[in-house]
């Protein structure tokens, strides 16, 4: 029997080893994103719960130290209605949408641009990462009018929310491809100055088609797109195509909120998008596990199974 003290030398070792393998496993990974543009967008409880802030923290720093380029575009749903509710505004949603007359245009303006996004900002700053908050509204990055109807062409009448008519790139590709990784407020601009409140995700995912990026990650407050087996377990399903997400949908396993999502990631793929991918921002350094390992943690959508790297399994 060894000795204790070298038997702990030996459980010491096997675990740096075990950390040396899952940077092995992320090298090829690593050397086929090198320079390519991953928009992130980053909500739900990961925006919320401090542990997480810090872990998507770090992830998106670190992706960046290894020589790819995040762009982050963020919500903030919750911090703009806490001070609705301080302010005796009621908070009133129609399609998912936030109505947005005048003061509560106002009210998202100052707090997703002044509050939130600059908190992002100072957060990757402490990890060492030089972040540069931006909203729709400087260089005219986000253009867009008035949104007047639903995905269905029902007439909507909400107020200051915005349908998106074009990204300008020009800003966003100077900073991510220098140094720097633009952090991106929802609030667009139209011709004549006026500012509109936009949903987040599709802000991410208009900014995902324009760059061309190489990946879509959407954080959730799910787990991906669940198959329930026999036994009645349900099974995150890691790899989808187009032909396998109309066949889904056919046979109602996906169904409710998540038929938006993935028609939404199907929609950047048709646009020039690689990959899109739908991940549990509830799990710490849910990004890294989904981006560098061969099962990642959630759903990837692609238009077909084309694998980065040689011997990659998908």
């Amino acid at each position: 029997m060894k000795p204790l003290n070298e038997a702990a030398q030996i459980l010491g070792m096997e675990e740096l080893i075990g950390k040396a393998e899952i940077l092995i496993e992320a090298l090829p990974y690593i050397q086929s994103l090198a320079g390519k543009t991953v928009v992130i967008k980053y909500g739900g409880n990961a925006m919320i719960n401090d542990e997480l802030k810090s872990s998507v923290m770090d992830d998106i720093t670190l992706l960046k130290f290894v020589g790819i380029n995040p762009v982050l575009v963020h919500g903030g749903g919750p911090d703009v209605s806490d001070m609705l509710l301080k302010m005796n505004i009621p908070s009133k949603f129609e399609n998912g949408l936030r109505v947005t007359d005048k003061k509560t245009m106002n009210i998202a303006q100052m707090v997703l641009i002044g509050k939130t996004n600059k908190e992002i900002v100072a957060a990757l700053g402490k990890k060492g990462a030089k972040a540069i908050g931006i909203s729709g509204i400087d260089g005219h990055l986000i253009e867009c009018e008035k949104l007047t109807h639903d995905d269905s062409g029902r007439p909507l009448n909400i107020g200051y929310v915005g349908r998106i008519t074009k990204i300008n790139t020009r800003v966003l590709s100077m900073l991510a491809n220098d140094e720097f990784i633009p952090v991106v407020a929802p609030i667009g601009v139209d011709k004549d100055g006026q500012s509109y409140n936009i949903n987040a995700d599709t802000v991410a995912a208009e900014i995902a088609a324009a760059l061309k990026a190489e990946k879509l990650m959407t954080l959730t407050d799910v787990e991906g797109v669940k198959r329930i087996m026999p036994d009645g377990s349900s099974k995150v399903l890691p790899v989808l195509t187009e032909k396998d997400i109309l066949t889904l949908i056919e046979d109602k396993t996906i169904s409710g909120g998540m038929i938006p999502k993935v028609t939404g990631c199907l929609n950047t793929i048709h646009r020039g998008v690689g990959r899109a991918h739908i991940i549990d921002g509830r799990i710490p350094h849910s990004i890294l596990l989904e981006i560098f390992t061969g099962k990642g943690i959630g759903t990837m959508i692609t238009r077909e199974k084309r694998p980065y790297f040689e011997g990659e399994k998908i």
